[in-house]
């Protein structure tokens, strides 16, 4: 038995897990209490909440064990500097006093920050701390169902390390081969997300958004891949990268990129974030998203060529890109690929926990879970019917409570398929960046309307982001050109030829905005410009609440499929308590709410039209 804590912090989407004997007990992310997306701040809340769904305290832990090397990580920052000296002294004397205030001593901050939730000493338990990208790589192929896989992790940056291909074998990882900073597909992408006028570390997914709107046949594509692949990176056939640091400022400086050079390489300045999408936006997304898939099929074939191995399991922030997945995928690369959906740094804490108990402690390791080990991402908390019931006294707020919850299914399912816009609460809250049916919402994917609805009256965010449909998992391949589950939203899939609709002649001559909104199919919800989706299956076992939401709708309409996005505003953290739910429900124009057996109707509550009254004004991402 060995019960551990791990944790991830000071850098961003700071997070808690902790496991015992083996088995994740709980798992979420700090910002989903402190309503800070993104947060760094070490992870008060996350542990405390962690600590009670297990039952224990901090005496009651064997270690506590940190996700990264802080002396690896400033090493690097030294070497760094002394490197590319004298430049970058602005830099530098900026960041020493706060690395050596804050980061070498790092094992202060952590024993302040457990303090500040209960007494404890020091001889409790061990405090650990892991590299990043084993934490990385164990949080892939712990929870994976394979005995053996090759493990390919790829992100910004670690300690030295930005890539890795490794190998698990039962309760063993190896890691093979790194790519070290500063050559970084992770910083490359996220050099394009801000040129492209997206914040760095959370718009690189608008970036990957946006590249469907690129067009494939024109002379400024081709020609911006030429850029990058001649000027900007060298990529060898085993995926390795080397970035020219001429057109980079992360290394050295307080910037991404030096913007004039990239103006003049392109023939257009950095994007400001609310200056209109122009095509040449558009074509850099797709190019850059091209060379990044390129790149990770290589990297993949490599863990293949080194591993032999018929599995592979992923992590790191890029292999959030679920279209790149896609493509290992469809190379037949490997048989089998599981990704992490907590494949950020807040997946670290969790990869910390189980390096910790099958390498430190050298505990054996079993398979026979399925599909994984991860209880379909639901680690956060749930919250009673009482705790419902109270929050709605407080607010005054008015609801119908249904006995069975095949009832509840019914009467939303009827909602949805009357062009209803519905905010989904249910049980445990969803660990990772995605929303896969607990903290979610929902909409009619046949509604060619609901799109932009979500977009721009409820979500309030770019009205070129796409939507993900969350389908009955046997259902899959009547919608879509796969047979794969994708229960994590890790996957994309085209939808199937005979759904989609014809395109205009002059499609690829309209505007955006003009292309943005032509139906493409009998899902048009949910299908991008590239007839494109970014796919979750629901399964019923793993899933039995959702799962039967679906059905209800497949009984009313024939579609077992709706539109599934997170339960939140812009620039807002995914909702965590049923107050954070309605406050979120009331302050858009969203026209359902439900929570466990609950509903919620946006006209019956009290001050309805009054949404400013509601409102928290985050700043967008």
């Amino acid at each position: 038995m060995a019960k551990i804590l791990g944790i991830s912090a000071f850098y961003h989407d700071s997070a808690a897990a902790l496991i015992d004997d083996g088995n994740i007990i709980a798992a979420a992310q700090e910002e989903r209490f402190t309503r800070k997306k993104h947060t760094a701040d070490f992870p008060v809340n996350a542990i405390k909440y962690c600590l009670k769904e297990a039952g224990l305290s901090l005496k009651n832990l064997d270690a506590v064990i940190f996700y990264e090397k802080p002396f690896l990580k400033f090493e690097r920052l030294l070497e760094t500097y002394y490197a590319f000296s004298p430049k970058g002294i602005a830099s530098f004397l900026k960041s020493m006093p706060i690395w050596i205030h804050e980061k070498l001593f790092l094992k202060n901050k952590i024993y302040k920050g457990l303090k500040e939730i209960h007494s404890f000493k020091k001889t409790d338990f061990k405090l650990l701390f892991s590299e990043h990208h084993l934490s990385h790589a164990a949080s892939a192929f712990y929870p994976s169902s394979f005995e053996n896989a090759a493990i390919l992790t790829i992100d910004g940056a670690g300690e030295w390390s930005t890539a890795s291909i490794g190998i698990g074998n039962e309760n063993k990882i190896q890691i093979i081969k790194e790519i070290h900073f500063p050559h970084s597909l992770g910083l490359l992408y996220s050099a394009f997300t801000y040129f492209l006028g997206f914040s760095v570390n959370s718009g690189e997914y608008k970036v990957m958004g946006l590249a469907p709107y690129g067009n494939i046949d024109s002379a400024d594509l081709a020609r911006y891949v030429k850029i990058i692949k001649t000027k900007i990176i060298s990529i060898n056939e085993d995926g390795s990268v080397w970035l020219n640091q001429e057109f980079f400022n992360y290394a050295t400086g307080l910037r991404m990129i030096h913007e004039k050079k990239w103006k003049a390489l392109f023939g257009f300045q950095k994007r400001k974030p609310d200056d209109a999408l122009l095509q040449c936006h558009c074509d850099l997304a797709l190019a850059i998203q091209k060379v990044t898939e390129d790149i990770v099929v290589k990297l993949a074939n490599e863990a293949k060529k080194i591993t032999g191995s018929e599995n592979l399991c992923m992590a790191g922030g890029v292999t959030l890109n679920c279209v790149a997945n896609e493509k290992i995928q469809k190379e037949n690369i490997f048989k089998n690929i599981f990704v992490q959906p907590a494949a950020g740094d807040a997946g670290g804490a969790l990869g910390a926990a189980l390096a910790a108990y099958h390498l430190y402690f050298e505990k054996e390791r079993t398979t026979n879970e399925f599909p994984d080990k991860m209880k379909g991402a639901f680690l956060g908390p749930e919250y009673s019917d009482e705790e419902v019931e109270f929050i709605s006294k407080r607010t005054g707020a008015t609801f119908r409570k249904f006995n069975l919850f095949d009832d509840v299914c019914n009467s939303v399912a009827t909602l949805l398929a009357e062009g209803n816009v519905v905010g989904w609460f249910q049980g445990r809250m969803e660990f990772g960046p995605r929303a896969l049916g607990n903290r979610s919402i929902l909409g009619d994917a046949r509604n060619p309307e609901i799109q932009k609805k979500l977009n721009l009256k409820i979500k309030y965010r770019e009205g070129f982001r796409p939507f993900a449909p969350a389908v009955l998992e046997e259902d899959v391949s009547l919608y879509f050109e796969t047979e794969i589950a994708s229960p994590y939203m890790l996957f994309t899939a085209p939808v199937k030829k005979e759904r989609r609709k014809i395109l205009p002649e002059n499609y690829n001559r309209l505007s955006i905005n003009e292309r943005l909104y032509i139906t493409r199919s009998d899902i048009p919800a949910v299908t991008h410009l590239d007839f494109s989706a970014r796919l979750q299956t629901v399964n019923k076992n793993t899933h039995p609440k959702f799962w039967e939401l679906l059905n209800s709708f497949k009984k009313i309409t024939g579609y077992g499929i709706v539109v599934n996005t997170s339960f939140n505003v812009r620039g807002e953290p995914i909702v965590c308590t049923p107050e954070d739910a309605y406050r979120c429900f009331m302050s858009t124009e969203m026209d359902y709410l439900v929570i466990n057996n609950f509903v919620f109707c946006k006209t019956e509550q009290p001050d309805w039209q009054n949404k400013e009254k509601w409102s928290v004004h985050f700043k967008p991402d």
